[in-house]
């Protein structure tokens, strides 16, 4: 059986359009263009750092697809373009979380990583998990509180700037315990290695960051990747730039940029965003914020005498169920 696969992305938004005016500065450049026609036009072995998350067929305003043969169709598509855009030992980012249909996961990763591997020049550095702590609940399931992100390298020399992303350590001051280091200390001066689970906040409803856009990932996912894999004034590109997250990161981080949406609205909020960032208006959460431990002080931390009873009646209960000879 033939699986026929529809566009998807919408139509109406795929008509070709002529190159823009950069948005803020001649280093930051974002158009209204479908991402294929963008990869296309990037000059081949261009870009030092592709950051980008592509839709997720989840039927949103960008979206006409539910169906990951689309999903799938389209990063068949893309994988050749990315590699030809992407320099030697460059890197690509690809950002992607669940599709989930009738209660149904699909780890949207693994069908990327099947695509992208068949491109013989690319190398699996890392599976990074981005956990958060809030979400749509489930009640048939586990709340998903991850998504990752695929970093890719095009061939086997390629740099990794550790330094530039450590983070404190838990307990700076252990030494070492036995051999030629004993008593010596045993961490970096400059902090950790982040690992590959990174715990940032998502863009939700009061948080700093959000727009009218329904999936936006946070700026210091992106520094953090930037910071990391694309040299100082290194090309930084996002074909499916949404609310402009990647664009604010690379102007923040001093970087040049290239990127694209088909939706003219999301432009718009991008350009505002950007411009905030060229001022240093700070409208994004800092990287080295710590993650907020509610004290018992607050309201809404404290749990509420109802959830008290319940919790004592159920506890009742079960306790004398127990006593039953």
């Amino acid at each position: 059986m033939t699986l026929r696969s529809r566009p998807l992305l919408k139509l109406q938004e795929l008509r070709r359009s002529n190159p823009q005016v950069p948005a803020i500065a001649s280093s930051i450049q974002i158009n209204k263009q479908d991402a294929f026609e963008f990869l296309a036009g990037l000059q081949s072995g261009s870009v030092d750092l592709f950051a980008s998350s592509p839709p997720y067929c989840m039927g949103k305003a960008y979206e006409t697809s539910t169906n990951t043969v689309d999903f799938v169709d389209m990063h068949k598509r893309l994988a050749p373009l990315l590699v030809r855009a992407l320099k030697d030992g460059g890197s690509l980012c690809w950002q992607v979380g669940h599709h989930v249909h009738k209660g149904v996961v699909t780890p949207l990763d693994a069908i990327v990583y099947s695509i992208f591997s068949e491109q013989k020049e690319l190398r699996l550095r890392n599976r990074i998990v981005w956990t958060f702590a809030h979400g749509v609940h489930a009640s048939r399931r586990f709340s998903g509180r991850h998504e990752t992100i695929l970093w890719f390298t095009k061939g086997e020399g390629y740099s990794f700037d550790l330094d530039a992303v450590r983070v404190p350590q838990k307990y700076p001051g252990k030494l070492h315990y036995k051999g030629p280091k004993k008593g010596k200390l045993s961490g970096h001066p400059l902090g950790k290695n982040p690992s590959d689970v990174w715990d940032i906040p998502n863009v939700k409803a009061n948080h700093i960051e959000k727009a009218d856009h329904p999936c936006q990932f946070p700026v210091a996912l992106v520094q953090r990747l930037i910071r990391a894999l694309a040299p100082k004034n290194g090309l930084v590109a996002d074909p499916f730039l949404g609310s402009g997250t990647s664009a604010v990161a690379a102007t923040i981080e001093g970087r040049r940029f290239s990127g694209c949406d088909v939706q003219a609205s999301y432009l718009k909020i991008a350009r505002a965003r950007i411009a905030k960032a060229n001022k240093g208006d700070k409208h994004y959460r800092p990287i080295d914020q710590p993650i907020h431990i509610p004290s018992t002080t607050e309201a809404v931390a404290k749990l509420p005498l109802q959830f008290r009873r319940k919790r004592e009646r159920l506890y009742d209960k079960a306790l004398s169920g127990k006593r039953k000879p």
